[in-house]
């Protein structure tokens, strides 16, 4: 038996599925090739390999293959996004206003800290504030656009609570008024239904394959289509112009392999995991409710990911809580933003208090994860928070 905790931290990142490893192990070692090298077989088939692949990522968002563009990850995809998008824009205000961008007050940090960085260069940011279930409200974002407006960022489904936006209503308005929409959707895409041959006013889209059981390390940025596309997006990464010029660099074909399989796998068995996992998660729910009648659950109720449990707990200090939960790998928020010792920004934002922010906990349930493990965490649970709350 192992001696590692429960595993219940799937938002931060999920292990890599063994039918991915099966499927990427000969293109380590026998099966390589440099996808640009067409001079060549080994080449000319790591090209055709890379086809094959990015057709199964494709599927699972269900858009044009020649819309994939590969990055590192979401953090990579979502600044290609917001520089490559206002790079430009902030050229041109010498003749033109000052550009403008929507976004929302509980974006993951990857949107967060460029676009700070780009407040500090001039451009306008508008930080959409939110409900107590973590979602903005149309109205207000309505209220916030003006001409010069040439931007939105709205996260799809959030890292920590959960709550997820309605992205297509959100998609309509910014397509009445011509404005670019982004999504950091890392945590929606292999959970929710996704079709992007229909919402084509979701023009660029950010997510990696290490939240879907697919490796670290490879990401991708859904560009729309070029005959519906009215603009430009500047690369960030320059040296070569592989991938249409949007983004330079040998095509790391292991992780594309490994990436393509791992969407394929999500777009077969996702709505049957989702499933389960919420029913998981509801008797995990009842489980802590039981034993702990005055948590807080954190989020929308009715409109969260399935595999998602946000809670805060009264009358803790949430420093000794994490200190004592030695049994379960579970965390306070969001993994790039743990080692900040301050609260939750979603939290705040959510009008949590500080103290309950410090005493929250995110359960991120995942494929592996089995009732009799979650039976396990509730009783470890409920006994580490009565016994420092006696103490």
């Amino acid at each position: 038996m192992s001696d590692l905790p429960i595993y219940l931290d799937h938002h931060a990142t999920t292990p890599v599925d063994p039918r991915v490893v099966d499927a990427m192990a000969p293109f380590w070692t026998t099966q390589f090739g440099n996808a640009a090298s067409f001079q060549h077989e080994y080449g000319r088939q790591a090209a055709q390999r890379i086809e094959a692949a990015t057709q199964q990522i494709a599927e699972l968002l269900q858009c044009d293959p020649k819309c994939v563009v590969f990055t590192s990850g979401a953090t990579e995809a979502n600044n290609l996004a917001i520089k490559g998008i206002l790079g430009p824009k902030l050229r041109q205000r010498s003749i033109a206003a000052t550009p403008h961008v929507i976004s929302t007050q509980v974006e993951h940090r990857a949107v967060i800290d460029p676009l700070k960085k780009l407040e500090r260069r001039g451009v306008d940011v508008t930080w959409l504030p939110v409900d107590e279930t973590g979602l903005i409200r149309l109205s207000d974002l309505e209220d916030a656009f003006r001409p010069e407006t040439k931007l939105v960022s709205i996260i799809w489904a959030s890292n920590e609570v959960g709550s997820i936006h309605p992205l297509a209503e959100i998609a309509a308005l910014c397509e009445q008024r011509s404005i670019i929409l982004h999504t950091d959707a890392v945590q929606a895409v292999g959970k929710l239904p996704i079709n992007l041959s229909v919402s084509e006013a979701v023009n660029l889209l950010s997510f990696s394959a290490h939240k879907l059981y697919g490796p670290p390390g490879i990401g991708c940025l859904y560009v729309q289509p070029d005959d519906n596309r009215s603009f430009r997006l500047e690369p960030q990464i320059e040296g070569g112009g592989h991938q249409r010029g949007f983004r330079s660099g040998t095509l790391p074909l292991p992780l594309i392999i490994g990436f393509g399989k791992a969407c394929e796998i999500a777009r077969q068995e996702s709505k049957e995991e989702q499933l389960r996992l919420m029913q998981l998660r509801d008797q995990f729910q009842q489980l802590l409710q039981q034993g702990i009648p005055d948590i807080r659950i954190n989020g929308d109720l009715n409109n969260r990911l399935a595999g998602n449990l946000n809670i805060s707990i009264p009358q803790v200090d949430g420093e000794a809580l994490l200190s004592h939960l030695t049994e379960i790998a579970v965390s306070s928020g969001s993994a790039c933003t743990s080692t900040n010792p301050e609260p939750s920004h979603v939290l705040r934002a959510m009008g949590i208090d500080d103290r309950l922010c410090r005493a929250s906990l995110r359960f991120g349930l995942g494929r592996s994860t089995t009732a009799v493990e979650l039976h396990e965490a509730a009783r470890h649970v409920i006994e580490v928070v009565n016994s420092l709350r006696q103490s």
